[in-house]
């Protein structure tokens, strides 16, 4: 009687056990953006990975573009975004940002792109293939982002400049729209736009897909002061999306499925396209690579006027908590390539142009 009793305890106390474990989760607040390669952080809500490692987050809207992300965070809104190129000018504006790791990007090689493509109109004289058929024409970008950075690396591939096309200022979910309405002849962004676009306008031409143009720019952010009182609460996040990083990389399908319930007007179909360009660049390690991708992106944009100055990236990029994670988890990433030993790095690395 006496055992079934303490049985009869036992099983009344197991709810209470896991409401005080509930209870003691870090909250912590992220933000991404409306883009297939950002899926990451839905995924680790809804299967669970970042609850497993002691966290509690909460996910804000979707934004249209990493500096609509980036306002947020410099507002208080969230407590760490993830963001690429408009990190850039906001550092240079003034705020002191970290980047602690990777949601998309290659630690392994020194181009990665696919997740960004080139959609032209039927008709506009644009070739598929032929990047110097561009001159003269008007082609949507987004100011500031990875989108700007990769069809100025496109342009320089065809041997072309800025002057040469004119550049219109347009966020990735009114591109296929401004392509439908012949506003522009072609717009440069990530996914989904580039694969609704193929789907939705009649006669689009995929110019180019990815082609290592350029190394993509995807990191974890956040503001210094932040960083500096919760490192704990950092690797347990980044320990959590690099789980839901692989879970994305084995079930793609199912990631794409995640995805149409996270981005306004995403559709299966188109997300299960997208997601096979996303899987190819998801690898949130962190290698002399990324280093040199933020300082190349630097000097591209200072190269062609659109920035003045540039900033040591050593400054910005604290690698110590993936580095930590890579350690402790390597279950996480045995499913990637290994860093090759010359760009890997270890604390207190110090990057040379």
């Amino acid at each position: 009687m006496k055992r079934i009793a303490l049985l009869f305890c036992s099983l009344l106390f197991l709810p209470l056990l896991a409401l005080a474990q509930s209870t003691n989760l870090v909250k912590v607040k992220v933000g991404m953006v409306a883009a297939v390669d950002m899926l990451a952080l839905p995924i680790a809500v809804e299967r669970g990975f970042f609850e497993k490692y002691g966290l509690d987050v909460t996910i804000a809207r979707p934004y249209a573009t990493g500096v609509d992300a980036l306002n947020a965070l410099q507002a208080g809104e969230t407590d760490m975004v993830q963001a690429g190129v408009p990190a850039i000018g906001a550092i240079l504006r003034g705020m002191d940002l970290v980047f602690l790791g990777n949601f998309s990007g290659n630690a392994t090689k020194a181009g990665s792109d696919a997740t960004l493509a080139l959609i032209a109109n039927s008709g506009t004289g644009i070739v598929k293939g032929d990047l110097k058929s561009l001159k003269g024409k008007k082609i949507a970008t987004s100011f500031g982002t990875i989108n700007h950075l990769y069809i100025l690396g496109l342009l320089e591939k065809g041997g072309l400049t800025p002057a040469d096309v004119t550049l219109v200022n347009t966020p990735p979910p009114e591109m296929t729209v401004a392509l439908l309405a012949k506003g522009v002849d072609a717009f440069v962004a990530w996914d989904p736009a580039p694969v609704m676009a193929m789907k939705d306008v009649p006669g689009a031409i995929e110019v180019i897909r990815g082609g290592d143009v350029i190394s993509y720019l995807g990191f974890n952010i956040a503001l210094r002061p932040w960083v500096e009182k919760n490192g704990a609460t950092i690797e347990k996040f980044l320990a959590g999306v690099s789980e839901a990083d692989q879970w994305m990389r084995k079930n793609p399908k199912q990631a794409a499925a995640i995805g149409t319930r996270w981005i306004p007007g995403l559709k299966m179909d188109v997300a299960e396209a997208a997601m096979q360009n996303n899987i190819q660049q998801v690898d949130r390690r962190i290698s002399a690579h990324n280093y040199r991708a933020l300082w190349k992106a630097q000097d591209t944009l200072q190269r062609l006027g659109v920035i003045k100055t540039v900033f040591d990236v050593n400054k910005h990029i604290e690698p110590k908590f993936i580095l930590n994670v890579m350690q402790t988890y390597p279950a996480l990433f045995s499913d990637l390539q290994p860093i090759p030993a010359d760009v890997a790095i270890k604390p207190g690395f110090v990057f040379k142009p």
